[in-house]
């Protein structure tokens, strides 16, 4: 399917882009570029819209998301209490070491389902 919701961050030149796409119950977030203060709307449109769907589980694949910040990391917890008020789950995938740092620094990653690789039933 093709993407239901995408955009650039603005500042700087780092695009930043949140790409919806469906594997029947499991909607894939997939990232690429630069989480940060300049454009987080891009992925909270994508997890409203998988959540709105119906998606069962909520894949963020962040294989491409090459820099996350605090504002980044707010929007996925937010956006894993919305897909937890909706009875689904929002899981992460393909986190990069420079990624992975802060969700090790604030703890976050204990909140998180946490794939090494995309799983097979989502790719």
């Amino acid at each position: 399917m093709a993407a239901d919701a995408h955009g650039t961050g603005g500042g700087g030149g780092h695009g930043f882009t949140a790409e919806l796409s469906r594997r029947g119950p499991i909607a894939v977030v997939a990232l690429s570029g630069e989480l940060d203060h300049d454009g987080p709307q891009p992925l909270r449109d994508a997890i409203g819209q998988a959540l709105a769907g119906g998606a069962a589980r909520v894949l963020v694949d962040c294989t491409g998301l090459e820099f996350c910040d605090s504002t980044g990391l707010n929007t996925l917890l937010q956006g894993r209490l919305d897909a937890l008020a909706a009875g689904s789950t929002l899981e992460l995938a393909g986190i990069r070491p420079a990624v992975a740092r802060l969700f090790e620094i604030t703890g976050a990653g204990t909140l998180f389902t946490v794939h090494d690789t995309l799983p097979e039933e989502a790719g």
